[in-house]
C-alpha cells in the first residue's frame, strides 16, 4: 500500500502544480487592459485624451479584476481612452512600487483606479463601486470621451450635455425642440425611440424643478434597483440611470 502511494506523489505533485501554475497565469490575464511599468507609464498615458489605471497586486485576482477587464472589453472601440494596469509587487526588485508612491496608492487599498485626463497631473480616483457600468459612467462623466451605454443614444447624449451645460432657457428650450423633432421623424428601432423619449421626459422634468432633479432622481432610480424586482426591470432601470448619467456635469 505504502509502494503505490509513493508511486502516486510525482504525479500529484504534477498536477498541483499544472494547477498553481495555470491559476497564476489566469489571474494576471486582463483581455484589453495594457500593461504599464514604470518605463512606459509616461510615454503611454500622454498618448491618450483619458486614461483609467488599475494598480493592483503583481498577480490580481477576483471579481473586482474580473469586473475591471469587462471596462476594457466594452471601451476597446473608444480610441481616445486607455485601460491599463500597473502591477505592483511589495518583494525582491519592487516593480513599479515607485509608480504606486508618486500617486499615493498603498498596498492595503489595492486595488485602486485613477483617471488621468489630458496627461498625468492630479489624476481622478475612483471611490465608487467595483462594476461595469458605474466604471464606465465615471469616466465618460469626467472626460470628454464619448462611451455608449446601455440605453444611450450618441446624438441624444450630446444634446443633454449641453442642455445642463447651459444656463439660458431658451436655449434648453431649443435644445428640446431638436430632440422632439428627431423623435418625431423616427429613429432605427422602436427600443431606440423608446429611450430618446426619456431624453426628452428628462429634460422637461429639469426645466420644470431645476438641475437638483437629476441628482434626485439617480438617488431614486437607485434604491428601486437595490430592492426585489425582476432582471428585466432592473436592466431598464440601468439603462434610465444611464441617460440620466448624460445629464450630468462636471468641471474638468
Amino acid at each position: 500500500m505504502a509502494t503505490k502511494l509513493y508511486t502516486l506523489i510525482p504525479y500529484v505533485l504534477v498536477l498541483y502544480f499544472q494547477t498553481f501554475f495555470l491559476g497564476f497565469v489566469g489571474a494576471t490575464n486582463c483581455r484589453g487592459c495594457t500593461p504599464l511599468d514604470t518605463y512606459s507609464f509616461e510615454k503611454i498615458i500622454g498618448k491618450f485624451k483619458a486614461t483609467l489605471v488599475k494598480f493592483d497586486v503583481a498577480y490580481p485576482y477576483g471579481d473586482k479584476h474580473d469586473e475591471f477587464g469587462k471596462v476594457a472589453e466594452a471601451t476597446r472601440g473608444v480610441h481616445d481612452l486607455l485601460v491599463a494596469e500597473v502591477n505592483v509587487k511589495d518583494y525582491g526588485d519592487k516593480d513599479n512600487a515607485d509608480l504606486a508612491e508618486k500617486y499615493e496608492v498603498k498596498a492595503k487599498d489595492f486595488p485602486v483606479l485613477k483617471l488621468y485626463r489630458n496627461g498625468l497631473e492630479d489624476p481622478l480616483p475612483y471611490t465608487g463601486e467595483f462594476k461595469l457600468d458605474d466604471i464606465i459612467a465615471f469616466v465618460k462623466t469626467n472626460t470628454g470621451v464619448y462611451i455608449g451605454l446601455p440605453g444611450c443614444i450618441e446624438e441624444f447624449d450630446t444634446i443633454a450635455q449641453d442642455f445642463i451645460k447651459s444656463r439660458d432657457k431658451e436655449y434648453r428650450e431649443k435644445l428640446m425642440k431638436q430632440a422632439r423633432s428627431m423623435i418625431e421623424k423616427g429613429l432605427d428601432t422602436p427600443k431606440s425611440q423608446e429611450m430618446a423619449n426619456i431624453y426628452l421626459k428628462l429634460m422637461e422634468k429639469i426645466l420644470e424643478k431645476g438641475d437638483e432633479f437629476v441628482k434626485a432622481e439617480i438617488q431614486r432610480v437607485e434604491n428601486i434597483r437595490k430592492t426585489k424586482i425582476s432582471v428585466d426591470k432592473k436592466e431598464t432601470l440601468q439603462k434610465r440611470l444611464n441617460i440620466l448619467q448624460s445629464f450630468t456635469h462636471d468641471e474638468l
